[in-house]
């Protein structure tokens, strides 16, 4: 059995620590009236974290997991029967295609940018392709992080590298309302990749990298590559178990294995190029078949010239919108042959010898 090492987290909160905690989301001086009543429900959130209360509502796991007596997580079983719904309609011939389309970005003119992303519009480009070919598109604009209330996608807890099995699908480590890690998105998130046929991202580059909003996402979405739809296997969260069970033998599940994609990446200055590689090794990684040489394109947008005028670069740049629609259409091509079975990766029949 390999050694779980301990030694790296902080002491829990005491209880004073707490109280400074949680009243700084009540800092807005209306909550003043009401501070009796805080102070009530402070009381019962202490509790709550110090009793590490991760999941209040719970059943019985019932039949079709290893352990039908373990108590799941009421919110993680609803969100593993919608993706198995999911994945059901999505194999279903008759079903019509789908494809999801990822605003990487994380602005828009709902919070302090005051103004849409550039990325947003030509993802609107790429919609407006695809809808007139007759699929179903699923818009995944994720700079609602930055402008909507209290939504959020929580950080990885790396689950993956105490070992595979521990990682579950969809990923249990949220919500954990003890510790007020709550409304995560990617409950949603999950099911809107498990519903689709072909993905599209679309993304600016921040810093030679992919905005924080779509890594957080990509993180996130590790459970899809090798996870564990069955967490009554680990018991939860047990590492002990969790590390016995790769140990004997681990399949690695691709849960999103199969769908086609295509990527959109466009700055300014620098760093398109890597960010549309990196973004593609994932893909190509998790399973998904990329769509041919125009479905993965890196543009700059307005090269060195001035932020305030880059709209206007993008609106005379029609070159770079026809290649966006080229995207679409790449991978609406890539949908259809696949749906009919004519789309396959070459070297779906080889078996990795190093599988992780």
């Amino acid at each position: 059995m390999a050694t779980i090492r301990k030694g790296q987290a902080p002491v829990a909160l005491g209880r004073d620590e707490f109280h400074i905690e949680f009243q700084k989301s009540f800092l807005d001086s209306s909550f003043k009236q009401v501070s009796d009543q805080l102070f009530k429900v402070e009381e019962i959130a202490w509790i709550n974290y110090n009793e590490g209360h991760k999941a209040p509502a719970t059943e019985k796991a019932g039949a079709g997991f290893s352990d039908p007596t373990y108590d799941l997580s009421v919110e993680w079983k609803a969100t593993s029967d919608k993706l198995i719904a999911a994945e059901k309609n999505q194999k279903d011939s008759e079903t019509n295609s789908r494809v999801l389309l990822i605003c990487g970005a994380a602005r828009n003119d709902g919070s302090c940018p005051g103004e849409v992303s550039k990325t947003w519009r030509l993802s609107m480009l790429a919609k407006e392709v695809l809808v007139a070919e007759g699929i179903e598109v699923d818009l995944l604009d994720l700079s609602l992080l930055t402008s909507d209330y209290d939504k959020h996608i929580h950080p990885c807890k790396a689950c993956v590298s105490t070992a595979m099995p521990l990682c579950h699908w969809p990923c249990s480590c949220y919500p954990n309302h003890g510790q007020r890690q709550t409304n995560d998105w990617m409950a949603e998130i999950y099911e809107k990749w498990v519903a689709a046929h072909g993905v599209i991202i679309f993304t600016p580059v921040y810093w030679y990298q992919t905005p924080s909003v779509l890594k957080l996402m990509i993180d996130r979405l590790v459970c899809a590559d090798g996870g564990n739809p069955d967490p009554t296997t680990t018991h939860g969260k047990s590492a002990e178990k969790a590390k016995e069970i790769e140990l004997a033998g681990w399949s690695y599940p691709k849960h999103l294995a199969g769908r086609a994609y295509g990527l959109v990446v466009h700055g300014d200055v620098a760093g398109i190029e890597g960010v549309r590689r990196g973004l593609s090794d994932w893909l190509d990684w998790m399973g998904l078949i990329d769509a041919g040489a125009m479905s993965k394109l890196d543009r700059y947008i307005g090269y060195y010239e001035s932020y305030a005028e880059s709209h206007e670069v993008l609106d005379r740049d029609h070159a770079l919108q026809d290649e966006v629609r080229n995207v679409a259409k790449a991978v609406s091509l890539a949908v259809d042959a696949l749906r009919i079975g004519n789309l396959t990766r070459a070297d779906s029949s080889l078996k990795a010898p190093r599988p992780k």
